[in-house]
């Protein structure tokens, strides 16, 4: 698992949902840009992760399973 594979997986988990990731943010509480694309890096080009507490809102929100999330990432 790498830092692309993740975001891969929140687009993907989002789309199956019915969100885009901006709302998919909304609907987690959290401020509506939160899985830009543009966030995902710091100014100095850090790559930026989820903290599991994000994983969990995302869950919770959408009443989903980290099982769920899991199917969400890239087979290499």
């Amino acid at each position: 698992m790498n830092h692309s594979d993740v975001w891969i997986a929140v687009e993907k988990f989002a789309e199956i949902r019915g969100y885009s990731c901006s709302g998919l943010a909304r609907r987690c509480g959290l401020d509506s840009t939160v899985f830009n694309k543009s966030k995902r890096f710091s100014k100095f080009g850090q790559p930026r992760w989820l903290s599991f507490g994000t994983i969990a809102k995302m869950l919770s929100a959408t009443g989903a399973t980290i099982d769920d999330f899991i199917q969400c990432f890239p087979q290499h």
